[in-house]
C-alpha cells in the first residue's frame, strides 16, 4: 500500500483519529468554600451544610447566556449524614487569552424539596421499605434543563428520574423500568449484593444524563453494569462485566428504549452523557484513579443508529451481547491525560464527573466544560476544564433549543 494510503486508512480506524481540540483554560473553587444556601449549622462529621462540595457531578447549560446549573450529589462521607440536597447556578466568564480565561462565579444556592415541601437529603438510610421516589433519599447525579427551563435530575438511589422546578420543588418522577431499580433497599453500601439480584449495583445507578436538542428526550446511563447483568460468576470488587444501558426517556408522551455501552474495561465507570445531537452523544469512562496512578479518562463519542433496543432483554451477558443484537457504535473523542493539555500528574482529580457545552467562542469554535467531583473533602479543590473544539469534529452537532420565556 501507497505510505500516504495506509497513513490514511489508519486515521480512519476507529478510535484512532485525534480530535482537534484546544485546552482553553482551567479554574478551580476551593474545598472549604461556603455557598448560597444560608444554612448555618454543621453536620455530624463537622462539615459545615453550607460547603460548595460535589458540584461537578453535573453541569448543564441554561441556555441564558453564560449561566449554567451544577448539581451537588449526596454529600460527604457517603450518604451518612442528611446533607440537603441542592442545586447551583454559576455565571462561567470564559476570556481566551486571558488570565484566567476561565471564570467561574457562583450566583445563588436553591434546596430540593419534595411536592410536600419536604427536604430532601442524601442520608442513605432515609428510604421507605418501597424504594419510593416519595422518600426523602436522593443522590442527584446528572443534570439537564428542559425546554423551558425546568431540571431533570438523574438519581443514583432509586435509581430515578425526576423533574424539578427552578425553585427546587420536585414536579414529577419519569417512569424508570423495573429492571433498574432495587427491590430491598438499604442503608449499608452492600444492600444491592446482599438483598437484590436486580437493579443497580452498590452506589453504582443512574450516573450521567443527557437531553435530546428539541428536549423531547432524555438519556440517563449507568455508571456499571446492572446487577443481573454481570454474569453468574461475578466475584464482588472484581468487575468483569462491560454491557452498560442506556436508558432513553420521552419527556411527553412515548415509551423507553434501551441500548448497550460496552466499556472499555469492567474495571472503569461512566459518569456523564453529553447530547452532541439527537443520535449522537460524547460518553464520559474513566478508572478510579487519581494524580499519577490515574491510567484513563477518556471521552468517546458514541451514536445510537443501528443500535438494538434491549427494553425486552432482562439480562445481558456480561460481555458480547445475543445474535442480531447491536451495540452503540463507539470511537475515541478526548483523552484527558492527553500530555498536550498537561492536566495529568499529581493534582489529576479522580472524578472527573461533568459534561456540558456552552455557547461558541468568539471564533466560532464549540465549548465543552468538564467538571470534577470533590467528595466535599476540605484540601480537594473542584475543577472546571475549558476546550475549544473544531466544528468540524463535531459536524453534526446540533445547539439545545430553549423556549425564551422565564424558566418554571
Amino acid at each position: 500500500m501507497h505510505r500516504l494510503a495506509a497513513v490514511a486508512a489508519l486515521l480512519l480506524l476507529p478510535g484512532l483519529a485525534p480530535a482537534k481540540v484546544e485546552l482553553l483554560g482551567k479554574a478551580s473553587i476551593p474545598g472549604t468554600a461556603a455557598d448560597r444556601s444560608g444554612l448555618t449549622d454543621t453536620l455530624k462529621d463537622g462539615t459545615p451544610h453550607n460547603r460548595l462540595g460535589g458540584i461537578g457531578s453535573g453541569i448543564a447549560c441554561t441556555g441564558q447566556g453564560n449561566r449554567y446549573v451544577l448539581i451537588a450529589d449526596r454529600g460527604p462521607k457517603d450518604g451518612i449524614v442528611p446533607f440537603a440536597c441542592r442545586f447551583h447556578e454559576f455565571d462561567i466568564a470564559m476570556r481566551p487569552g486571558a488570565k484566567p480565561a476561565v471564570l467561574p462565579t457562583l450566583v445563588s444556592t436553591t434546596l430540593m424539596k419534595l411536592p410536600s415541601g419536604k427536604q430532601l437529603i442524601g442520608l442513605s438510610s432515609a428510604f421507605d421499605a418501597k424504594n419510593s421516589p416519595d422518600a426523602p433519599r436522593f443522590d442527584p447525579e446528572g443534570v439537564r434543563v428542559g425546554r423551558t427551563g425546568t431540571l431533570f435530575v438523574a438519581d443514583e438511589y432509586g435509581p430515578f428520574v425526576c423533574e424539578f422546578d427552578r425553585q427546587g420543588k420536585r414536579l414529577r418522577v419519569l417512569d424508570v423500568p423495573a429492571k433498574f431499580l432495587i427491590t430491598k433497599p438499604g442503608a449499608t453500601p452492600k444492600e444491592e449484593l446482599d438483598r437484590n439480584k436486580s437493579g443497580r449495583g452498590p452506589n453504582r445507578g443512574l450516573e450521567g444524563l443527557a437531553i435530546s436538542p428539541d428536549g423531547s428526550k432524555l438519556y440517563a446511563i449507568l455508571q456499571s453494569p446492572l446487577l443481573q447483568d454481570r454474569g453468574d460468576k461475578q466475584v464482588p470488587g472484581k468487575f468483569t462485566a462491560v454491557n452498560l444501558r442506556i436508558l432513553e426517556l420521552p419527556t411527553g408522551e412515548g415509551r423507553p428504549r434501551e441500548f448497550v455501552y460496552p466499556m472499555e474495561s469492567g474495571e472503569h465507570g461512566v459518569n456523564e452523557i453529553l447530547a452532541i445531537n439527537d443520535h449522537e452523544f460524547l460518553v464520559l469512562e474513566r478508572d478510579n484513579k487519581a494524580g499519577k496512578d490515574a491510567r484513563f479518562k477518556k471521552l468517546f463519542k458514541i451514536d445510537i443508529r443501528g443500535a438494538t433496543d434491549v427494553s425486552k432483554i432482562d439480562r445481558l451477558p456480561e460481555k458480547g451481547l445475543p445474535d442480531g443484537a447491536k451495540p452503540v457504535a463507539k470511537k475515541a473523542f478526548l483523552d484527558l491525560l492527553d500530555p498536550a493539555f498537561g492536566l495529568a500528574g499529581e493534582q489529576f482529580p479522580e472524578k472527573i464527573e461533568g459534561l456540558a457545552f456552552g455557547p461558541d467562542l468568539p471564533d466560532g469554535r464549540r465549548l465543552l466544560l468538564v467538571t470534577t467531583d470533590n467528595d466535599f473533602k476540605a484540601d480537594e479543590p473542584t475543577w472546571f476544564f475549558a476546550f475549544a473544539i473544531d466544528k468540524a469534529d463535531l459536524p453534526g452537532y446540533q445547539p439545545q433549543v430553549f423556549d425564551r420565556e422565564k424558566p418554571k
